[in-house]
């Protein structure tokens, strides 16, 4: 089993910075590819960023991306998502997913964590 828990998720102004963590437990996580996700109340749940394993190849979603930055730590067993020029609309809860996947942008990943609450604030 892999363990997932993010953190770093608080209240800002529109224009500041977050970084969010997602720390992970079990032996194949490192083979992984790790996403971040969002979901505001009454909404679906959105794709925001991807990683694969080794972090040679990342992914983001238009709405984030120049402003969103995925990377990870294998030796942390971590993912981070540095996060400018926060803008109301990016008020979410923030979930990471990792698994063994063939498209980075769904959500058919195998293991999720709780989520972080981000509030962006105009």
């Amino acid at each position: 089993q892999v363990q997932l828990v993010e953190s770093g998720g608080g209240l800002v102004q529109a224009g500041g910075s977050l970084r969010l963590s997602c720390a992970a437990s079990g032996r194949t996580f490192s083979i992984y590819t790790v996403a971040w996700f969002r979901q505001a109340p009454g909404k679906e749940r959105d794709f925001v960023a991807a990683i694969n394993w080794n972090g040679g190849i990342t992914d983001y979603a238009d709405s984030v991306k120049g402003r969103f930055t995925i990377s990870r730590d294998n030796a942390k067993m971590t993912v981070y998502l540095q996060m400018n020029s926060l803008k109301p609309d990016d008020t979410a809860v923030y979930y990471c997913g990792s698994g063994l996947v063939g498209n980075y942008r769904g959500t058919e990943y195998k293991y999720w964590g709780q989520g972080t609450q981000v509030t962006v604030s105009s």
